[in-house]
């Protein structure tokens, strides 16, 4: 993934809204107004947060006759969450080294104690 579409995927992700429509979306496709139903929102904010979701790819909208809804795209979580794992498996290995550096200590503390 490009650094411009990261920075546009975790952009969007920081909105509490938008992390709630991603949620429901998680669980089937649905509409502006079926996702506008829970919020306190207009359906035109809705729609806003709807537009910023797409643009950074990670939702996308198709036309069923007179609906038009709103589908999470897996491929776009799945980068995301490939970036993050780059990371934190690195973060993990430094963290075993350092586990094994401290036991070794450890060891050589406890055999030093009379």
């Amino acid at each position: 993934m490009r650094d411009d579409d990261l920075d546009a995927a975790f952009s969007a992700l920081a909105d509490p809204a938008r992390r709630a429509i991603v949620a429901r979306l998680s669980r089937s496709s649905a509409t502006v107004n079926e996702l506008a139903e829970p919020f306190t929102i207009t359906k035109q904010a809705v729609s806003k947060h709807i537009q910023v979701l797409e643009q950074a790819g990670l939702i996308t909208r198709t036309r069923d006759g007179q609906r038009r809804p709103c589908h999470l795209d897996p491929a776009a979580l799945e980068a995301l969450t490939g970036w993050i794992d780059t990371y934190r498996l690195e973060a993990e290995r430094q963290y075993r080294r350092l586990d094994g550096v401290l036991a070794t200590l450890k060891d050589q503390h406890s055999k030093d104690q009379p």
